[in-house]
């Protein structure tokens, strides 16, 4: 059967799941809204109880990072994401969230050869071009204070 590139297209477009975009834009920017607004509650909260801000920061980081993991763990953020689509890629809880979903994917291959190489994967390349980016801005700070 040979199919001509205009054929395959109309195919290609019957075929395909309908999308709402501005529902599914909206209800991103709402989901992504709210776990930023948790944080900022989460923070002026640590404030609130006397902690400065960096340590403040510090334990919203925590407590973001530590719930997205568990949410992954019990399989929830992926129903969520499912939802929210690009509103639950908030950098912190997205990060938590491919990381740990990467470490539970490889458990069956072991700690050091499933787990433990499984879950750089994901950190890797971040760690990486983190470590890396910092140097350089490291560098250009400092030449352009000599």
């Amino acid at each position: 059967m040979d199919v001509t590139p205009q054929q395959y297209a109309a195919m290609l477009e019957r075929s395909e799941p309908k999308s709402n975009s501005k529902v599914n834009i909206s209800v991103a920017f709402l989901v992504g809204g709210l776990i930023c607004a948790v944080g900022q509650l989460l923070l002026e909260g640590f404030l609130r109880l006397g902690l400065d801000r960096q340590a403040a920061s510090g334990w919203v980081s925590v407590i973001l990072v530590a719930c997205s993991a568990v949410l992954t763990g019990f399989g929830l953020y992926e129903k969520l994401a499912r939802h929210a689509g690009a509103g639950t890629l908030v950098p912190i809880t997205g990060f938590a969230n491919a990381v740990t979903a990467a470490a539970i994917e490889a458990r069956t291959e072991g700690l050091v050869l499933g787990v433990g190489t499984k879950i750089f994967t994901i950190a890797g390349p971040v760690i990486l071009y983190g470590c890396t980016a910092a140097a350089l801005y490291g560098v250009f700070f400092f030449l352009a204070q000599w």
